[in-house]
């Protein structure tokens, strides 16, 4: 019997029924055409998430107006009577699986605008400067302007209910347009949308006007950043007078988020900052508001379901976690919570995507984005597979092969799964990326796959002679500089062996400031220990996806992690080591020196299986990566067994 009642009751917004209170919460896809128009490719995708149980999803953003400002090609627009043939196949698509949809409009980014037009410049509720370009400042919309842009609003939601879209969303938050026109730090305007927090309202209270006007009956939902997380960003209490504004306007569900382009972590939040990071803000929306609140951020089906039970919010907002699994809500209903296949928070090929204009993809879903060409369908021929390596590129390349009905065996010289994500993921911002070790494990358990553990496979081994395929999964190797005087001594670890519990002492240099060592540095920081990064370029984690980053980076600073950055390690000693930066030499003082120079491929079995027929090496032994390209490889790689 199901756990999760409060997430899986119906719901209600406004005139809408849901049959349970999960919304895919609104994220851009980088689908659209050139011209920004829906594509075969967007309407399968959110297709899927509404076949996997979704209560309702939600598009990401579609722009009601070119008139002051270019959508970036790839994302949706829905300014002319073009867009209607595409949005009527995306409703008619989500509708035939059962499902609802709510397409979100935006007004733009205004200051925060990618790329500055220099034949005009970007627009702004006031001469705010560019976000990325600060010496370029913004040309306040005159009133005549604003009012061609609320009328677009109501052009864009009559196409949409014109082509039978459920409901609408309006794209409030993270310090976009809308939002530049309600905060105060943005906002100094001295006519009627200028001045107090009415008249700051008064731009996106037209706009809700104007959408319900033009599709009555439509539920229409806000989506508010309650705290942009900035020192002069707007408040927790001036966004509840905010809110009580546009629930007098008409708003049916308000979606409650924090963040901003200045703290951009809380707007893609990484596993940094933990589970529910967003709930107290859905909580202060819903202590001033009689509608439904809908919390974002992090959310597990556990604290999804502690949350609504606990009255802090009506509906669940699961952006990512539908992107890594779309079943999320209907294997929940069925009892299968231990098959939904966890979101490990890492952005890479979600958000990281959309940074670079790429289409969504996912780390640990290779279908995000090809659902229509990546189907698992049976072989033509069954065959017998070996996986060499239980890592993530193994286990993706057994699940594949077994799904697709081959009979796979798993061979894995070390007593457990996961290769260098079981130690790796060992602190509790983590935990996601070790559950998807038991997620792999649950599902090979169903299929026609056998592990083997504690079994080395070399060259001549019988079981490669007897298989039609073989998988290399084999991984990568610690790359340890044997030239740097004292790295063999007892008080230096690899740090692999610290995440398998060799002890540490109470002082600790990582010599080394990529993603494993920075991350390091952070689990011995908050378990209490004094740390010291020692890395040769000129700032840590490089490798390290921005956002991230950004929380990474000041979570190590209030743990006062010291950090050497432009420095070379020269020579390792009992008392700590020495490098040499741009003042000449430093020691620093530690009991335990921990290596984190990188790795290297694994290509020992690889380069001895060379030239042998149906051998394919995927993940860490062909070029090491981050996990997402590992798993996403080993996928295609069985996918064509």
């Amino acid at each position: 019997m199901s756990t999760y009642a409060h997430v899986l009751a119906p719901g209600r917004i406004g005139t809408l029924e849901l049959p349970n209170r999960v919304i895919m919460a609104p994220m851009g896809t980088e689908m659209g055409t050139h011209e920004g128009l829906f594509t075969e490719r967007e309407i399968a995708y959110y297709t899927e998430r509404a076949r996997g149980g979704t209560g309702l999803v939600v598009t990401g953003i579609s722009a009601v107006s070119q008139d002051y400002e270019q959508i970036n090609p790839g994302l949706c627009r829905v300014d002319t009577d073009a867009s209607v043939p595409g949005l009527t196949a995306l409703a008619e698509s989500v509708h035939a699986v059962g499902g609802l949809i709510s397409l979100q409009l935006t007004a733009g980014l205004g200051r925060n605008i990618n790329v500055v037009d220099p034949d005009r410049l970007p627009i702004s509720a006031s001469d705010n400067p560019h976000f990325a370009q600060p010496d370029v400042l913004c040309r306040p919309l005159e009133v005549e302007e604003i009012a061609v842009i609320v009328r677009r609003f109501g052009e864009a939601a009559a196409r949409a209910a014109q082509a039978g879209i459920d409901a609408l969303d309006i794209h409030g938050h993270t310090g976009y347009l809308i939002d530049q026109f309600m905060s105060p730090q943005w906002n100094r305007r001295t006519d009627a949308y200028g001045g107090s927090t009415e008249n700051r309202c008064r731009f996106a209270v037209e706009i809700i006007e104007a959408v319900k006007a033009a599709a009555p009956g439509l539920p229409v939902s806000f989506r508010l950043s309650v705290d942009h997380k900035y020192p002069g960003g707007r408040t927790t209490e001036e966004s509840q007078r905010i809110a009580v504004i546009l629930e007098a306007a008409g708003i049916d569900l308000m979606m409650a988020d924090d963040g901003s382009y200045e703290a951009m972590d809380y707007v893609f939040p990484p596993y940094y900052l933990g589970d529910a990071c967003m709930v107290p803000a859905a909580r202060s929306l819903k202590e001033v508001l009689s509608i439904p609140v809908m919390a974002v951020g992090n959310l597990t089906p556990e604290n999804a379901e502690e949350a609504l039970a606990a009255g802090d919010a009506d509906f669940a907002g699961i952006g990512r976690g539908l992107i890594a699994d779309p079943e999320w809500a209907g294997k929940l209903a069925a009892g299968r919570r231990e098959d939904i296949r966890p979101c490990i928070r890492c952005n890479q090929m979600c958000v990281g995507n959309a940074f670079f204009a790429l289409p969504l993809g996912c780390a640990v879903n290779p279908q995000v984005g090809m659902e229509l060409e990546r189907r698992v369908t049976p072989a033509p021929a069954p065959k017998r597979v070996v996986v060499v390596g239980a890592g993530p590129a193994g286990l993706e390349a057994a699940r594949v092969a077994g799904l697709r009905g081959h009979t796979v065996d798993v061979y894995e010289r070390s007593e457990h799964l996961g290769g260098v994500l079981w130690p790796a993921a060992t602190p509790e911002f983590k935990k996601e990326l070790r559950g998807m070790i038991a997620w792999w494990e649950r599902q090979l358990a169903d299929l026609p796959v056998t592990v083997h553990l504690g079994t080395e496979i070399t060259a001549d081994s019988p079981e490669l002679t007897r298989a039609d395929d073989v998988v290399l999964a084999v991984g990568s190797v610690p790359l340890v500089p044997s030239s740097i005087p004292g790295i063999d001594g007892q008080n230096v670890l690899e740090v692999l062996q610290v995440h398998q519990g060799t002890p540490v002492g109470q002082r600790v240099v990582v010599a080394g400031g990529g993603l494993s060592g920075a991350d390091l540095a952070l689990e011995l920081a908050q378990d209490g220990r004094e740390v010291t990064i020692v890395e040769m370029a000129d700032e840590i984690a490089r490798d390290m996806l921005l956002i991230n980053r950004i929380t990474l980076l000041r979570q190590l600073a209030d743990l006062g992690v010291r950090l050497l950055t432009g420095h070379t390690v020269t020579t390792i000693d009992a008392t700590g080591l020495t490098a040499t930066g741009p003042d000449g030499e430093v020691h620093v003082a530690a009991d335990t020196v921990v290596t984190a120079f990188g790795v290297n491929p694994a290509t020992s079995l690889v380069d001895q299986l060379t030239g042998r027929a149906n051998v394919h090496p995927v993940g860490d032994c062909v070029n090491p990566a981050k996990v997402g390209e590992a798993i996403n490889a080993a996928f295609t790689t069985a996918l064509a067994l």
